[in-house]
């Protein structure tokens, strides 16, 4: 595991130890669920991005969700 040394704004310190103080798990367990779940986030965005771009580029293409569908033999809900 890596060390990693921050500074956080007062406000966030006061609401993490809150949180940590309420709910018995460490500050540490609550930085790395944040970081995870935003680190999810960022990968998705970045992902999104790079098709948009692809796609622009033509470099890819669109699949209708009907198709996807059809293929998987899911039927469509109105």
């Amino acid at each position: 595991m890596t060390a990693v040394s921050l500074s956080l704004p007062d406000e966030v310190a006061q609401r993490l130890q809150r949180l940590s103080q309420r709910t018995g798990r460490t500050r540490t367990f609550f930085i790395l669920e944040a970081i995870r779940q935003h680190l999810d986030d960022l990968e998705d965005l970045h992902l999104a991005e790079q098709r948009l771009i692809d796609l622009r580029a033509r470099r890819s293409r669109v699949v209708p969700l009907e198709d996807v569908m059809e293929r998987y033999g899911m039927q469509h809900r109105a």
